[in-house]
């Protein structure tokens, strides 16, 4: 009884909390429509205990259900994982997407980031079994920047403690409200003693560094190591186990254009910087490979951890190798397509995140492994070649300019933030945008927060309608549906525009894609009456009879519907129709002479 009182006692409080509807929802999995599914918003409160503004995936979904012969990709990871600065569309998931579309036009293909901001190993490892309950036929992973500054990093401002059992036992307890309730209480203490003037600007991997040192083979640095090395074997056990594919990525980084930010002392004599600027003088001699060398070391002696080392490549083609998994040589790759085979800015848009091509080119390295392992379905793929799948992949990424906008500001809001400078005023930093036009406005409230991307995209369609520049509009809703394929409004939107400019071909090929999610009365209306305008009246009755099933009383539908029926020489079927218009709307145009003529010829 004495061990049963504190068990029933947690219980009850916390069948109680549950009832009371105490705390946060942490399951992993939401529901983005009722038969999709995406990663929760909200997940990060099982990783970030004091920061108020969480990050969140790019919110990919996929089918609750599975279907028959769907190929599903699951991608892992950190903010390089996610696409920024130009997350969500800039993505190297997006790019596999597209590839895969081309190469299987027949299958369904579901490619699903989940990536997220300033997290780590630990984070992947809690959620990696969520992961493998939705029946994936391949994970890629792409992480180990954030190890030491990520949430619960040994180095994080969100740190627990550098014993793996005791951060991953906490991240299991997080599912129950009593541990909420714990948190809060010790958040609500903490707050007590902090600073009122306590401000989050900047970015939030500059806010959970908290300008934290970590001198080069440190006890914190080798914690660090011996911190990812254990999630990512917890991680590859699981997927053993499940027998789920995963492909591991290396990491690239700035190299040639990236000084230290923190120079560490190297013998007494050289700093890293000293090294750093050697290896330019010897770049500049034409002395490649003893100048890449130097670049390197002075990045491993840079004390800021912001960029990983090459012990966490090392770990990663480790455990690779240990189970049997290919890896992504995505560092070989950026240096191999850089001047000088050297990474630098011409593929990195600062430390360690890529340009646009870069991204693109990181999902062409993930693809040539997948390909080359045999990690894509055997049947159903189409014989084109692959420089031709690439053009036809990079065809169809729809990145608008008020996407590269976006990705400007995020770029000068790192930029001017520590460790790259110090940290400006809300003014000083407002006065670097020099936003210039309604589209610049948009993305500046984007990266204020203020505005969502997909709302700001909307406004930017709405705003270049306004101003007549259709194509521009056309653009942006592509973008939207791209992002969110299963929100009919979206089609909608864009095929009103088309059917008022007598683009039918388009709006016939914008509303099949459509039906690919879900289908509507106003996407089977309108394919009924363009396959009626094409005579092909079979098409055309499935199309508007389907349309019924959402609205029995739409008088365009069943006039329609009585002339594909005289086109098929079925006069009463007709004539019920026409009856039927003109009783949902006795003035409907035509539908009179038309009911006349049928009845004249029936002889009624």
């Amino acid at each position: 009884m004495l061990v049963l009182i504190p068990v029933l006692f947690f219980v009850l409080l916390e069948v109680g909390l549950r009832l009371s509807g105490y705390g946060d929802n942490y399951e992993q999995w939401v529901n983005a429509t009722p038969t999709r599914l995406m990663l929760n918003n909200d997940i990060a409160k099982r990783y970030f205990y004091t920061t108020k503004s969480l990050p969140f995936s790019i919110q990919n979904t996929f089918d609750a259900e599975k279907k028959p012969g769907a190929f599903r990709v699951f991608v892992m990871g950190e903010s390089s994982a996610a696409g920024y600065p130009f997350s969500p569309n800039g993505s190297f998931s997006r790019y596999i997407q597209k590839r895969l579309e081309v190469l299987y036009p027949g299958r369904t293909i579901e490619v699903v980031n989940i990536a997220l901001t300033a997290i780590n190993s630990y984070t992947l490892r809690d959620l990696f079994p969520g992961v493998i309950e939705q029946k994936p036929d391949l994970v890629l992973i792409y992480t180990g920047h954030n190890e030491y500054y990520g949430a619960l990093g040994v180095g994080s401002l969100e740190s627990v403690g550098q014993f793996r059992f005791f951060v991953n036992l906490l991240l299991k307890l997080n599912e129950y409200r009593t541990t909420q309730l714990l948190r809060n209480f010790i958040s609500s203490l903490t707050s007590l003693f902090a600073s009122e003037n306590k401000t989050e600007s900047g970015t939030l991997m500059s806010r959970m560094a908290k300008e934290q040192l970590i001198e080069y083979n440190s006890a914190v640095f080798n914690a660090g190591l011996d911190q990812f090395e254990g999630n990512m074997r917890n991680i590859m056990e699981m997927a053993k186990e499940a027998n789920v594919p995963v492909i591991l990525g290396t990491l690239a980084c700035n190299l040639k254009d990236q000084p230290p930010f923190n120079p560490e002392n190297i013998d007494g004599n050289k700093t890293a910087s000293d090294i750093f600027r050697e290896a330019e003088s010897l770049l500049q001699k034409g002395n490649i490979d003893n100048a890449k060398e130097l670049f390197i070391l002075a990045k491993e002696r840079d004390a800021l951890r912001f960029r990983a080392s090459e012990k966490i490549n090392d770990i990663i083609r480790k455990l690779a190798l240990e189970y049997g998994s290919p890896v992504a040589n995505v560092d070989s790759v950026f240096n191999e397509n850089s001047p000088y085979k050297i990474t630098g800015a011409e593929l990195m848009v600062d430390h360690l995140h890529p340009t646009l091509a870069g991204y693109q080119l990181m999902g062409k390295a993930f693809f040539d492994t997948m390909l080359k392992n045999n990690k894509i379905p055997v049947e159903g793929s189409v014989n084109i070649p692959a420089s031709v799948q690439d053009s036809m992949a990079l065809n169809t990424f729809y990145f608008s300019p008020l996407d590269s906008t976006i990705a400007k500001y995020r770029i000068i809001v790192l930029r001017n933030d520590w460790p790259f400078s110090e940290r400006k005023s809300s003014a000083a930093m407002l006065k670097l945008f020099n936003a210039q036009s309604a589209i610049d406005s948009i993305a500046l409230y984007v990266v204020d927060n203020k505005y969502s991307w997909e709302f700001a995209h909307r406004k930017a369609a709405s705003y270049y309608l306004s101003k007549n520049n259709f194509e521009a509009f056309r653009y942006e809703m592509m973008v939207l549906i791209d992002q969110y394929p299963f929100i009919s409004e979206y089609y909608k939107m864009l095929a009103e525009e088309l059917l008022t400019r007598k683009q039918y071909d388009e709006t016939y090929n914008i509303l099949k894609s459509q039906l690919v999610y879900n289908a509507d009365a106003f996407s089977t209306k309108w394919l009924g009456i363009i396959e009626l305008s094409r005579n092909n009246n079979d098409e055309a009755l499935n199309y508007l009879k389907h349309s019924l099933t959402f609205n029995q009383y739409d008088a365009q539908v069943l006039f329609n519907l009585s002339g594909a029926y005289v086109n098929k020489h079925d006069y009463n079927s007709a004539l019920m129709y026409a009856e039927k218009c003109l009783s949902a709307d006795k003035n409907f145009p035509g539908a009179k002479e038309l009911y006349n003529q049928l009845r004249a010829a029936l002889n009624k």
